[in-house]
């Protein structure tokens, strides 16, 4: 029997082969799957675009369940209300973002060219450019594997929080107690954007922060934006060889930020005195430039890099191992420990490797 190699279902290109592979294509196959699975004993892995994992290069060895289920329907459209949208869990998600654009049904805009499948959104509550799907998401419907039912959040019950969610909450080394099936957005008509949140993305489309663009020019930005830093999929481009940005910007008390030098950016995060600080700006002040690791002197033998694009991605410069990929991340988060004593978090999940 042919074995399934992980390193062919993720962006990253790593991963050793799956115990048992299964695809499924609607609803009830998603269910019966992990059904089976369960009722076997069996862990259970599930992958999407495969672009939030990276995993072990002795592979996985449960059941590794593809979300193949496409398409959406539009359950309402009015001008007062906007549209209701249900996605199924394995659709492309820029491919929604690109309809909604076209469509004009407003809010996913800044959202464009993130890989990766609907049903993954909720689950890190996926954000770019100063927007996140918890803006607009306003229900998931999932399989509950502790109680063998269907279950619905609506948004304020999914617990959102920067890159989180009750989804990933309960989620163990990538077998989610949750099992997204779909997601519903509510998406306000019109061919405007959402209020530009972002002060780079602000700047090139000509306009003050906080106001709106029209949709398919925020669209264009954020893919050539997302494009310089090696962030849309490329086949050609090694730097998009990756899980995207590897670690989280930190949160941290507003008197631990205000030890670093005056020119580290900091942000308000929240009521309660927090600050989220830049991961890229410390990892590169902590001494890790882009391309960082390229040097076949690194710990991964110049097999893997940081991005020459962008130094919070992590990429397989074409034959790396996923103990490559961690050697550089530990490394970079050793390093920002040393010299600004906080502790980067992995933005992806580790699927049998650890930092």
């Amino acid at each position: 029997m042919t074995q399934t190699l992980l390193s062919e279902l993720t962006t990253a290109a790593v991963g050793g082969p799956a115990g048992n592979y299964v695809e499924a294509r609607t609803e009830a196959e998603i269910i019966d799957a992990v059904r089976s699975a369960d009722a076997a004993g069996e862990k259970l892995l599930i992958i999407g675009g495969g672009s939030n994992l990276l995993i072990s290069d002795d592979g996985y060895p449960g059941t590794v369940l593809k979300i193949a289920s496409e398409g959406f329907t539009v359950n309402s459209e009015d001008s007062c209300g906007g549209v209701s949208v249900v996605v199924q869990a394995g659709h492309n998600w820029d491919a929604l973002v690109e309809h909604s654009v076209l469509h004009a049904w407003s809010g996913l805009e800044a959202l464009s060219g993130i890989p990766g499948a609907t049903g993954a959104t909720p689950v890190q509550n996926v954000g770019a450019y100063g927007a996140d799907v918890s803006q607009t998401i306003a229900a998931v419907r999932t399989w509950d594997r502790e109680r063998n039912a269907v279950q619905t959040f609506t948004n304020s019950e999914l617990k959102f929080g920067y890159r989180d969610s009750i989804l990933k909450q309960t989620t163990v080394e990538g077998s989610p107690r949750y099992v997204v099936l779909t997601v519903e957005f509510q998406l306000p008509l019109g061919r405007m954007s959402a209020p530009i949140r972002y002060g780079e993305l602000a700047r090139v489309l000509g306009v003050e922060a906080g106001k709106r663009a029209y949709s398919n020019d925020v669209r264009r930005e954020v893919l050539r934006l997302r494009a310089s830093k090696g962030m849309v999929l490329d086949s050609e481009d090694r730097d998009t060889y990756s899980t995207g940005s590897f670690f989280t910007n930190p949160i941290v008390p507003a008197e631990r930020a205000s030890v670093l030098p005056e020119n580290a950016p900091k942000y308000p995060a929240g009521d309660d005195g927090l600050v989220k600080l830049s991961a890229a700006w410390l990892i590169d002040q902590a001494g890790f430039g882009k391309g960082f690791g390229l040097e076949e002197s690194s710990v991964s033998g110049g097999r893997a890099s940081l991005s020459t694009k962008h130094t919070l991605a992590i990429t397989n410069r074409g034959s790396a191992s996923a103990a490559d990929m961690v050697a550089i991340a530990r490394e970079v988060r050793s390093g920002v420990v040393e010299r600004f004593g906080i502790e980067l978090h992995p933005e992806p999940l580790l699927i049998g490797v650890s930092l």
